[in-house]
């Protein structure tokens, strides 16, 4: 593997002197993209283009040849672990991911298992190949989804507004909930450590649902089993460290107790006031985010502004650490250009804030 030429992101993560924030898009290998729209027809599907190590590395590449992106995304989807348990993971054009056998009963869930590992090597191929197709331009980040996020999506079947099977599940019967949470946080610990083990430099963990759980339920459903997976992690020390980002959409009436899982940073979400945040956790973990994706449909000129008030927020970085980012996935309908100016933004407006 080659050495980084660019280590401002994992810098940052890690709360070092950086010469500006470093800024990279969750989902910026996707669908607004024109050339990964052809290169998923020509894999004939979504699963297609996720389990061809050449295709996945293809379409992680593709923004970093449009934009001056400060890190990469290995190209996969959340639901790779639940396919491998055996729930028959597809996807429905215009409908999204779905489950062939959901678990709805209580022998279901008790015959649950962590997967063997090498059901998931074609992400782990991937991840050694996108390394190597780097050549050292930029870090590359793995993932994998929390042990709550992917359970809604276990019980429910598919993506869902109500929440209804996993909470009748978590009031009615937690003892089964909490079993399918220690399977997931196990294989979850398993999976990221091969994707380290494979060359990935950073690791996020995505809770896109712990935020519509109450407060009280999130601690006992959906913290809980991230700071299991943060532990269970081989990071290493000192500046072979590995850091590790932790995101709960719609979280940030938790971000202080976010912070003491051990994570190194937090991801926010929109709704989140940075300067609050950094208030919230004291500069003990660096912050990720926090732009509405909505903003990146008005004129270039109103996406450059609002990208000055993120930085402004969060002010002089000093003993902290700040990655731009959106506050959730970039919509399938954003324009290129758009994103482009974002990038520039940051890059050109941030060094203003830091001493470097």
């Amino acid at each position: 593997m080659s050495p980084l030429k660019n280590d401002v992101f994992l810098r940052a993560l890690k709360r070092q002197p950086v010469p500006y924030t470093p800024v990279w898009l969750m989902r910026q290998a996707g669908r607004y993209l024109p050339e990964y729209r052809a290169t998923r027809s020509r894999a004939g599907s979504f699963m297609g283009l996720a389990q061809s190590p050449e295709w996945a590395t293809e379409v992680t590449l593709q923004p970093l040849e449009r934009f001056s992106l400060d890190a990469a995304i290995l190209f996969s989807d959340i639901l790779t672990v639940p396919d491998a348990m055996g729930l028959g993971l597809s996807f429905v054009q215009g409908e999204g991911p779905r489950f062939a056998t959901p678990l709805r009963d209580e022998a279901q869930v008790k015959a649950l298992t962590v997967p063997d590992m090498s059901k998931l090597q074609y992400v782990f191929d991937a991840v050694k190949m996108i390394r190597r197709s780097l050549d050292g331009r930029v870090p590359l980040i793995g993932f994998a989804g929390s042990p709550f996020t992917i359970a809604c999506y276990m019980i429910e079947g598919q993506g869902t507004r109500e929440y209804r099977q996993i909470k009748t599940m978590m009031y009615a019967r937690p003892d089964l909930l909490h079993h399918i949470l220690d399977i997931n946080a196990r294989a979850t610990i398993d999976y990221l450590n091969a994707q380290i083990e494979s060359g990935a430099q950073a690791v996020m963990v995505f809770d896109s649902w712990g935020g519509v759980l109450p407060d009280g339920m999130y601690q006992q459903f959906s913290l809980e089993y991230m700071r299991r997976v943060v532990a269970g992690l081989a990071l290493g020390e000192g500046e072979r460290r590995i850091p590790v980002i932790l995101f709960t959409k719609g979280g940030g009436l938790w971000l202080d107790q976010i912070a003491s899982t051990g994570c190194d940073a937090l991801g926010v979400d929109w709704t989140v006031n940075l300067a609050v945040a950094r208030k919230q956790t004291s500069d003990q973990v660096a912050l990720q985010g926090n732009l509405d994706p909505m903003s990146l449909f008005a004129p270039e000129s109103a996406v450059r502004a609002e990208v000055r008030r993120l930085l402004d927020s969060f002010g002089d970085v000093g003993e902290g650490g700040h990655v731009f980012n959106l506050g959730h996935g970039i919509s399938q309908f954003t324009p290129p250009e758009v994103v482009a100016a974002l990038v520039d933004e940051v890059h050109q407006y941030s060094p203003r804030y830091h001493k470097y």
